[in-house]
């Protein structure tokens, strides 16, 4: 299965360093995906798994920004997983995309990584899904996060780091999942502007990690107090990570 040409928009990450076919309607990558990818820190030549890549974005703009990397995601929606490889192809950056539900886990994808990035979906359960069936597969919670925590710590080398984005709200549950073999957690907030609460978090932790929990100071997104017109008044270093990816892992220590 595959969108219709006329269904897609080509969009530009990273200042137009990558550009990446899109659905007009239904999920689209945005500053989630990108912030994700700057989080990991891959460096070259280790493996990274991208648990419900989608189109590719996090997966991309991490491989625009780390060279030498051997990538792999799972994608439960066809449509999504043809997008992912048609990007990587027309990026030139390698990316072996399996069709899937991380549940039952891919026998291609059945070995170890140094790295697991995901973006689960954040909508509550309850809520009204999209009438875009591919929209509400992408953004409805269906497993809970715990679930996407055991299916990256299985595919975790020993060592091997889980860097995950979600809503400031799935905190608990995710510190909950960590154990018994992910430890050395950090958690970043993500806050759109100062004083602000946090609505989303990165989360950082490791494979028979032992260190203690750690919560960092926030990163703020945009500048000023409210919003300022048809402009983004990015933060500098939210500008830095979001236009022209910049490293973020750097933060986690």
């Amino acid at each position: 299965m595959t969108f219709p040409e006329e269904a897609l928009t080509d969009d530009k990450f990273l200042c137009g360093r990558l550009q990446l076919l899109q659905p007009a309607r239904g999920y689209r990558a945005a500053t989630d995906a990108v912030l994700l990818a700057a989080a990991c820190p891959a460096r070259p030549g280790q493996s990274v798994l991208d648990l419900g890549c989608g189109a590719g974005a996090a997966s991309l703009c991490l491989g625009w920004r780390v060279s030498g990397l051997r990538q792999a995601g799972l994608e439960l929606q066809p449509e999504y997983a043809d997008l992912a490889r048609r990007n990587a192809t027309r990026n030139g950056l390698p990316l072996e995309v399996q069709e899937g539900d991380l549940r039952r886990m891919p026998v291609a994808l059945r070995r170890d990584f140094d790295h697991v990035i995901a973006n689960p979906p954040w909508y509550p359960p309850g809520g009204t899904p999209s009438p875009l069936p591919v929209r509400a597969t992408a953004m409805q919670v269906d497993l809970p996060v715990g679930d996407w925590v055991a299916a990256a710590a299985r595919r975790l080398a020993p060592g091997g780091w889980l860097t995950l984005i979600a809503g400031a709200d799935s905190l608990p549950a995710l510190l909950a999942a960590l154990a018994p073999k992910l430890g050395s957690a950090a958690v970043l907030p993500l806050a759109a502007r100062e004083g602000r609460p946090a609505l989303r978090i990165l989360l950082q932790a490791r494979k028979g990690g032992r260190a203690p929990f750690r919560l960092l100071a926030p990163l703020i997104i945009h500048d000023g107090a409210a919003h300022d017109g048809d402009r983004e008044s990015y933060t500098r270093e939210a500008n830095a990570i979001l236009r022209e990816g910049a490293d973020l892992s750097a933060r986690f220590g």
